[in-house]
This record gives structure tokens, sequence and C-alpha cells, in this order.
């Protein structure tokens, strides 16, 4: 079972980032989007029990079909702070993985990837530390600006940082339909990631992964919620 020690404090997870950040892959074009089995993962807290419940769910990612799907629920073992909340969801997201029979291609995180305030967002760290290639589609483009996208499915606009370097991009996978905020996590191209993005959201803004991922872990949360 692969598995992370959870930090000590803020200071040890700055660390662990700074240290994992090096291991990222940015030079592979990654698994052909449309291709293969595709996983998508998802967290929900019950924050009053301190708990949280992950999903992973395998898709087909020719026909979109679920091809498997696991959860897990654990305790948060690691506070609230912006740029870490990959400490508090890594553990219950690798323990669903975990419990998966199928190797999936690729992983799609609801999150980030490089378009993270410290470079190293929840792909990155899921990528680096399973060696799976990851990506982040996320709902809203954190700190970072960019110029709006095209109003067609397909038009895309790049998240820029500080210094003007693209770390991600800004993608419209429906007309006239807010973007979503794609970044690279480990071993895909950006490319790559933005192909794989539209793949997945043939009818929704959300990739079909996220979608599915989301409502499995709500419902397993809602589960363990109604035997305490």
């Amino acid at each position: 079972m692969t598995s992370v020690k959870t930090p000590a404090d803020e200071a040890e997870a700055r660390a662990v980032q700074d240290e994992l950040r090096t291991r990222v892959v940015l030079d592979e074009s990654g698994p052909v989007a449309g291709r293969g089995l595709v996983a998508g993962v998802d967290v929900a807290y019950d924050d009053e029990r301190d708990l949280v419940a992950a999903a992973a769910v395998v898709l087909d990612a020719g026909t979109l079909e679920v091809v498997e799907e696991a959860t897990a629920v654990g305790h948060v073992t690691f506070p609230y702070v912006p740029g870490l909340l990959a400490f508090r969801e890594l553990p219950t997201v690798l323990a669903a993985l975990d419990a998966l029979t199928a190797v999936p291609d690729l992983v799609v995180c609801d999150g980030y990837g490089l378009a993270h305030p410290r470079g190293f967002g929840l792909a990155c760290h899921l990528g680096v530390v399973t060696g799976l290639p990851t990506v982040g589609v996320a709902k809203n483009p954190f700190t970072f600006t960019y110029d709006e996208p095209g109003a067609r499915r397909g038009d895309h606009a790049s998240l820029r940082a500080a210094d003007g370097s693209e770390v991600g991009r800004a993608l419209r996978t429906q007309d006239g339909i807010k973007p979503v905020f794609v970044s690279v996590g480990h071993r895909v191209s950006l490319d790559t990631a933005c192909a794989h993005a539209l793949a997945l959201s043939p009818r929704y803004r959300i990739p079909e992964t996220t979608r599915r991922a989301d409502s499995l872990c709500r419902r397993e949360l809602a589960r363990v919620a109604g035997e305490g």
C-alpha cells in the first residue's frame, strides 16, 4: 500500500513539498486522450467529526463507462492551511486508489498541479508519490491571472504566474460556459492534459471522472455518518 507520513507542522510540510517538487516529471507527453483507463479522485469532509471520505472512480476513456470504483474514510490529520491542502487529502486518496484492482493510465484530480502558489498542488504530489501520470482540473483559478478564453468548446487561455510563466490553462469545455482550469501534475504535457479534460467532458463543464468521484465520496460520507 502506498502511504505518506503526515508532517508534524507547517514548516515540515513545506520542506516536504520543496523536496518532492524536484521529482516532478515535465518532459513526458503522457497517455493519449480517449484511450485506456482514467481515474478520477475527490474528497468530502465531515468537519464536525474530522472525517474525510475519498473516492477513486476508474472510467474507460473511450466510452466513459465505469470500470471500477473504491472509497476510503479516514480522520483528518493535518490542519487547514492554504497551499498545503494535499496533506489533508492525500492519505485517504491513496487508500482509495490502493483499493482498486485496475491500474489507471491517468489520474485526474479535482484541484491543482503546477497551478498552485507553491508550484506543487495535489496532482503533482499524488503523481510523484504514486508514479502515475496525473493532471489537475480545478473549478477556480486560485491566485493566477488569465485572459478570458473564446466562447467555444476547446478555446483556452494561459494561466500566468507572477513571473509570466504559463502554469496552466483556462479551458472552455462547453460552449458559453465558465472555463475549468487545467494544470500538469506529473508525467503529462499541458496539451495532453487539456485534451483529456475535453475528452472527459462531452456534456458537462466538469470531467466525468470528477463528477462521478464527487458523487461517490459524498455518498460514502453520508453512509458513514448514518452509521455514527
